[in-house]
């Protein structure tokens, strides 16, 4: 069921705003654009980030500008079935959309336009046409319990877990990682990926589950002993938790993108674009970056330090799958990981 939450309560209680008042001015707070967005009074944002996170994140905005963020948490398959019914019924809603599925939306439903902020993006998280755009990173890499398994011990292919008979039943897989599976493929040909997976799946028996977060908790607390693959993002706000867990680096490692994107039916058109300049902005994903999200800005630092610098070593895959390309990825996971 959708959740829809105002800012106020849970967001004054995680962080507080007069220090960041007292600052200087933010610079994504285009002056041009202020008085017409706060007129407007407020803006929709449908995001499937966390509370804990998207809250006080949006207190910051809320601050800054006197504009109240009404904030909808639901997964990337309510928001995308959302907005799709609400389109069908010609209602405007909705203003700011962030999941890592925008470019997923019907390319009509979102607005063409170039946040100022956006000029310091990476290249890879810039939508095409302006559509939408990358306010975290999403690398995927395995991750493992630190309490249960060395370091040494670990796998440095795919192939290689097989070796390894008693970690069978003790491997998480999300049933959504298609980004993965089609990586998987283009690294070693459809024919030897198919092989190597079907051997995993009936040797190792990986356990399918619902959440990449309940599955980072999952390997942190021993439950598991590895995430075959698991957003990176995540396995860091696990281990900054102090749970045992950590990532390692096994080809191919996989990118896509914590994206926003503007309805092209706004309702609150300005206060829209002046939110998307603060979700590309430096303060907005230097916040981020205190639950472990990883930047798509160069000028902002990962946390902890230089935790991309393992991963950047080897080849990454930016994988940005439309709707018709997801729908076949998710029938040949279902097929490669059915129950041997």
């Amino acid at each position: 069921m959708l959740k829809i939450t105002r800012l106020v309560a849970l967001a004054a209680a995680i962080f507080s705003s007069q220090a960041f008042a007292q600052g200087p001015k933010p610079s994504w707070l285009d002056e041009s654009l202020l008085p017409a967005a706060k007129s407007e009074g407020q803006v929709v944002v449908y995001s499937t980030t966390n509370e804990q996170e998207g809250l006080p994140l949006w207190k910051l905005f809320e601050d800054a500008t006197g504009i109240k963020v009404l904030y909808v948490r639901a997964s990337d398959a309510q928001i995308l079935s959302r907005v799709i019914i609400e389109a069908r019924a010609n209602q405007r809603t909705w203003d700011i959309a962030q999941t890592a599925n925008v470019q997923k939306f019907p390319q009509d439903f979102l607005l063409d336009w170039d946040p100022p902020e956006a000029k310091s993006l990476m290249p890879a998280a810039r939508g095409a046409k302006n559509k939408w755009f990358g306010m975290y990173a999403n690398y995927n890499t395995p991750a493992y319990n630190t309490d249960k398994v060395k370091r040494e011990d670990l796998p440095a292919r795919l192939e290689d877990f097989v070796k390894h008979p008693e970690w069978a039943g003790r491997i998480a897989i999300d049933d959504t990682d298609t980004p993965w599976l089609a990586a998987v493929f283009d690294h070693y040909g459809e024919k030897r990926a198919r092989e190597i997976l079907e051997d995993f799946v009936a040797k190792m028996k990986p356990v399918v589950l619902d959440g990449h977060l309940a599955i980072a908790r999952a390997v942190g607390g021993g439950e598991y002993l590895f995430a075959l693959n698991n957003y990176l993002n995540l396995t860091l706000n696990v281990k900054l938790a102090q749970s045992p867990t950590d990532f390692w680096v096994m080809e191919p490692t996989t990118l896509f993108f914590g994206q926003s994107g503007i309805a092209a039916k706004a309702p609150h058109p300005n206060a829209a674009k002046l939110a998307q300049n603060f979700m590309v902005s430096r303060e907005a994903q230097q916040f981020l970056t205190k639950f472990g999200r990883l930047p798509t800005r160069p000028d902002v630092e990962t946390n902890p330090k230089g935790v991309l610098d393992e991963v950047l070593k080897r080849k990454v895959s930016t994988v940005l799958l439309d709707a018709e390309e997801e729908k076949k990825w998710s029938r040949t996971f279902k097929e490669l990981f059915r129950p041997r």
